[in-house]
C-alpha cells in the first residue's frame, strides 16, 4: 500500500525574530496560497507541521481546504542550531552547516547535532507512515530537518542539496510500507517569482 508524504519547506520568512515565532513575509504568504492551489488535485488526507509558526502558516490553507486542523508534532521542528532561540546570521550558519554535514555528531554547546535531529525526526516520520498508511500527508517542515529526513533514505540528500532548495519547496516522497520508493520535486521556482 502506497503512502505519500509531501515535504513542504516553509515559505520566505523575516530574517529577524525568534526561531519559533517568526512568521512569513508577504512573498511567503502568497507562496503558501500557491502551494495550497498546487496540491488541491492531490487529494490530501492530513496536514502535519513543525510547531514553528512559519511552517504552520505555509500549510494551514491546505488544512482549511480539506476541512481539517493542522496537526503539530514537536519533534518536526528545525534543527536547534543555538541555545539563544534567534536566527543565526547566514555566514555563521553556513560554516556551522558545513561542519555539521561533514561531522554529523558536531554541535555547539547546548544545541543539537545533525545526528540528533535526524534521529528524532525520522522517528516521527516512521510513526506517521504507520498511522497514516495508504494516505497522502502534507508535512510542513524546514530546510535542514527536511534534508536530514531525506538523507536518512538516500545520501545524495546532503548539504549541496540543502543549499539548492528554495523557500518554499515541495518534495513528494512515495513509500511502500516503510520503504522509500521515489522522491519527486513538485515546486517550480518560477511559480514564486
Amino acid at each position: 500500500m502506497k503512502t505519500f508524504i509531501y515535504m513542504i519547506r516553509h515559505g520566505d520568512s523575516p530574517k529577524e525574530g525568534e526561531e519559533k515565532t517568526r512568521g512569513l513575509t508577504e512573498k511567503g504568504k502568497l507562496d503558501a496560497l500557491r502551494i495550497a492551489d498546487l496540491l488541491k488535485m492531490e487529494s490530501i488526507d492530513a496536514v502535519i507541521s513543525s510547531p514553528y509558526r512559519r511552517s504552520i502558516l505555509t500549510v494551514e490553507q491546505i488544512a482549511k481546504d480539506i476541512g481539517q486542523e493542522v496537526l503539530i508534532f514537536e519533534d518536526l521542528k528545525e534543527r536547534i542550531f543555538s541555545t539563544e532561540g534567534t536566527r543565526i546570521p547566514d555566514k555563521e550558519l553556513f560554516r556551522l552547516l558545513n561542519r555539521s554535514f561533514s561531522e554529523p555528531n558536531f554541535t555547539l554547546a547546548g544545541a543539537e547535532s545533525n545526528s540528533g535531529c535526524q534521529k528524532r525526526s525520522i522517528k516521527v516520520l516512521k510513526e506517521i507512515l504507520t498511522s497514516f498508511r495508504g494516505k497522502k500527508v502534507v508535512l510542513g517542515t524546514h530546510g535542514a530537518v527536511m534534508t536530514l529526513m531525506l538523507g536518512y533514505y538516500d545520501k545524495k540528500y546532503d548539504l549541496d542539496f540543502l543549499l539548492h532548495t528554495s523557500k518554499p519547496d515541495i518534495y513528494r516522497m512515495e513509500f511502500n510500507g516503510q520503504e522509500l520508493v521515489e522522491v519527486k520535486r513538485m515546486w517550480n521556482i518560477k511559480l514564486s517569482q
